[in-house]
Parts: C-alpha cells; sequence; structure tokens
C-alpha cells in the first residue's frame, strides 16, 4: 500500500508540474506592448526595431485620417505612401517618425 501512496504522489506532482510549465508557457504569447508612437524613429520603423512597419503604417494613416474626418482608405495610395515612407526613413534614420510623415505630407 504504501508502494502505491507512493507512486500516486510522484505522479501528481509529475502532473502538477507539468500543469505549472505549460501555463508558464502559454501565457508569455498573449503578452501585450504598448508603442508610444511619439518616440519612434524613423530608423526603428524602418528596420523592423518596433513592429511591423506595416502595422505602425496602419496606425499612422488611421490617425492622421482621423484628425482630417477623413473615414475612406485607399488601399494601394497606402500601400504607396508606406514604401515612401519606408524610403525615406531609411535615408533619414534618426528623424522621428510622426516628423517624416509631417514632411512627406506637406504639399
Amino acid at each position: 500500500m504504501y508502494q502505491r501512496l507512493t507512486s500516486f504522489a510522484v505522479g501528481a506532482r509529475s502532473f502538477a508540474l507539468s500543469l505549472m510549465l505549460a501555463a508558464t508557457l502559454g501565457t508569455g504569447a498573449s503578452a501585450q506592448v504598448t508603442i508610444d508612437v511619439g518616440k519612434i524613429t524613423c530608423n526603428q520603423f524602418a528596420l523592423y526595431k518596433v513592429s511591423d512597419p506595416d502595422t505602425i503604417a496602419v496606425w499612422l494613416h488611421g490617425y492622421y485620417s482621423g484628425k482630417r474626418g477623413n473615414t475612406v482608405v485607399e488601399v494601394e495610395k497606402l500601400k504607396g505612401n508606406v514604401k515612401k515612407l519606408r524610403d525615406y526613413c531609411l535615408q533619414n534614420p534618426d528623424t522621428n517618425l510622426l516628423g517624416a510623415v509631417e514632411t512627406l505630407m506637406k504639399p
């Protein structure tokens, strides 16, 4: 009987350890990251150091469209503007990203 209890205790500990390990590994993937877009440099944007540039570009498009009261997204134009911004940022890596957008938006 002692042997069965010992075997059960070892099995229960192994199960508990496995459960804790699974819970620990599972929670890391869902962590959220907060980004202050006003502090991103062109270098960080163009070289994927903060996030995917396309994700940030979509956010920028929404931000500036909201400021203008524009609710329309022209997908091909957005793609072209992302390329222009990325090219500008590669040439001006120390520039603040929002400053780069403002420069490119000038008529």
